[in-house]
């Protein structure tokens, strides 16, 4: 028909209508008679006159038009119709224009001629969005009447009314093929009360709601606008609040919101100290209930963390030969894999403390681990410098030979399980599209140690020989865009972690025996954290609890990090504040 298709529709509102706020409609969803009724609890009470469009308040950015009515719109909403009405009498001002709530009435009424002509004269500047306005209640019409069994007059609106619009052509289309099968387009469940009826129109209240979303918010304001410009001026504040780490419902509309440095992990509120060697690495289980530490002596410990945020030895599993450098929690922290160094993988049942496999790659020792999301599968990476997939019984599914993976090597494996990230070189890291078998990589001036991935997999925390960490997007093209420094590293392995409120934060371990965090945004540093007394290997933020910080060090033990003043609820086995578990029961 040369109109204009359907994905050239106008932009919608981004805030749709609730039904909810609609609830004095009738929903004309009647297979035989249209629907009517009164929309006087939804529309405004038409007035002689508004008040004037002046600006107003300290900043001279509002207009009291456009406040009183927001402020109207927000009282109805909440279901406060004599208080809305009674602002609009006062003030003068109407929420809605008299045409606009003539033609919700007329749309309640089914009066659809009229409100086509009724559209006209509301003052819409884009021909475009009268054009679909005028199809959405032409369509309506065209329905209705295909449900009264009035056929002849449903045809009479397609041709002379809806076809000449010139748009969606592929719904004009659609629409046609309803008359000469009558049973097409009825949604399951559409049948009225007797065998032959089928209803296909939707309801006027899901009509209205549409046109609310489809026409300028000037001529229907946005359903909930008020509270959803509250919430956003609450989510703007924590933005920028330098050292935001609450959840937002702490956040209160009665004063604007600042947190201190307080509401960031700085005070050892528990010493783990069940390890006879130096603890190399720990993570938290996705869940944040369980955390996984291990150590050179070759042994690895689950702590369990119950409701007060104490941590107690639940199993310490044995069985490695060799140091464990590295572990890695399933999707659904059921089970848990230990790597020793080139030595082999075992897996293990977190409830239990059972060992259910071990994996190992004959002539070959395997230097890092984790899961395949669906937890059917897990890869590792062997000193030959390949990367390995095998299920959980240990048969070989795929592996991708060469410069994959390095002697001392991390391995991420994306939510979505379709990249592989691995250093494959001293000054680069390996993105892997296993589907694609498409290779991306960052390259760096200096060697990279190690690296983490970011729980929403945008970013990567690379650690790097020169005393830096660098932070890369890895969204398209790798980019670096920040970069941290302050912590000491010289000789050994530091491993870093994203953390905090929405990731918004970061911490690193340090040869200096302290921790460090910094602000992920502006790459300043927060907190230098002392009370190890040798060099901190790795640090793992709680992923559940936002002020709960793990770090492990050198010197045999695992401090827990919490806010200023909490307390774990222990009465025995304290020093200043300080729970000693060493793993007793």
């Amino acid at each position: 028909m040369g109109g204009v298709e359907d994905d050239n529709e106008p932009a919608t509102k981004r805030m749709k209508l609730s039904s909810a706020a609609l609830r004095g409609l009738s929903n004309g969803s009647s297979c035989r008679e249209p629907a009517s009724g009164s929309c006087i609890d939804l529309m405004a009470r038409p007035l002689p006159s508004e008040g004037g469009d002046e600006i107003f308040c300290s900043k001279g950015v509002n207009r009291r038009v456009e406040f009183v009515r927001i402020i109207a719109e927000a009282l109805y909403s909440l279901g406060y119709e004599k208080s809305g009405a009674r602002l609009e009498q006062e003030s003068g001002i109407s929420l809605h224009s008299a045409e606009v709530n003539q033609l919700m009435q007329q749309i309640v009424d089914g009066l659809w001629d009229e409100s086509v002509d009724t559209l006209q004269k509301i003052g819409i500047p884009e021909e475009s969005v009268i054009k679909f306005a005028s199809f959405l209640l032409l369509e309506q019409k065209f329905l209705e009447l295909l449900d009264q069994g009035k056929i002849m007059d449903a045809l009479k609106t397609l041709r002379a009314q809806i076809t000449p619009l010139q748009i969606k052509d592929s719904r004009v289309r659609e629409l046609s093929s309803y008359i000469c099968s009558p049973s097409l387009g009825a949604p399951v469940g559409s049948h009225g009360k007797n065998s032959g009826d089928i209803c296909r129109a939707k309801s006027r209240t899901k009509l209205l709601e549409e046109l609310q979303n489809l026409l300028p918010p000037a001529v229907m304001i946005p359903e909930r606008r008020l509270e959803y410009l509250v919430e956003q001026a609450l989510v703007l504040q924590g933005a920028a609040c330098f050292f935001h780490n609450s959840v937002d419902k702490e956040m209160s509309l009665y004063s604007d919101h600042q947190c201190g440095k307080d509401q960031l992990p700085s005070q050892t509120l528990q010493i783990l100290q069940a390890h006879t060697d130096e603890v190399w690495f720990l993570q938290f289980s996705h869940n944040g209930r369980y955390l996984a530490s291990s150590s050179s002596d070759r042994t690895t410990i689950i702590w369990e963390v119950d409701e007060s945020g104490s941590f107690s030895l639940k199993h310490k599993l044995a069985g490695h030969q060799k140091p464990i450098s590295y572990v890695s929690w399933s999707h659904d922290d059921r089970q848990l894999l230990t790597c020793g160094v080139e030595e082999n993988v075992r897996r293990w049942d977190v409830s239990s403390g059972e060992c259910l496999h071990v994996y190992e790659k004959t002539g070959h020792g395997i230097i890092s681990c984790g899961w395949l999301p669906s937890g059917n599968s897990i890869f590792y990476g062997v000193n030959d410098r390949s990367i390995c997939m095998c299920d959980l019984d240990g048969k070989e599914l795929e592996c991708w030979k060469g410069p994959r993976t390095l002697k001392i090597s991390d391995l991420e494996i994306t939510n979505d399980g379709r990249q592989i990230i691995s250093i494959c070189k001293e000054t680069a890291i390996l993105l892997l599209d296993r589907e694609a078998r498409a290779e991306r990589f960052i390259e760096e001036s200096q060697a990279i140690t190690s690296f983490t991935l970011s729980k929403d997999n945008k970013f990567l925390l690379v650690n790097l020989l020169n005393q830096e960490i660098h932070l890369w997007s890895i969204q398209g093209d790798p980019r670096i865009i920040a970069k941290y420094k302050g912590h000491k590293r010289t000789r050994f392995v530091i491993r870093s972690c994203f953390g905090g409120l929405n990731q918004a934060f970061l911490a690193s371990g340090s040869e200096d025996s302290l921790v460090y965090v910094w602000h992920k945004g502006t790459g300043d540093l927060v907190d230098a954290l002392p009370g190890h007394s040798g060099a901190i290997n790795c640090v793992s933020w709680n992923p559940k609890n936002h002020h709960m910080l793990a770090s492990a060090s050198d010197d045999r033990t695992i401090r827990i990090w919490g806010l200023n003043g909490l307390c774990t609820g222990h009465k025995s086995g304290q020093s200043n504040g300080i729970h000693i578990c060493n793993g007793c029961t």
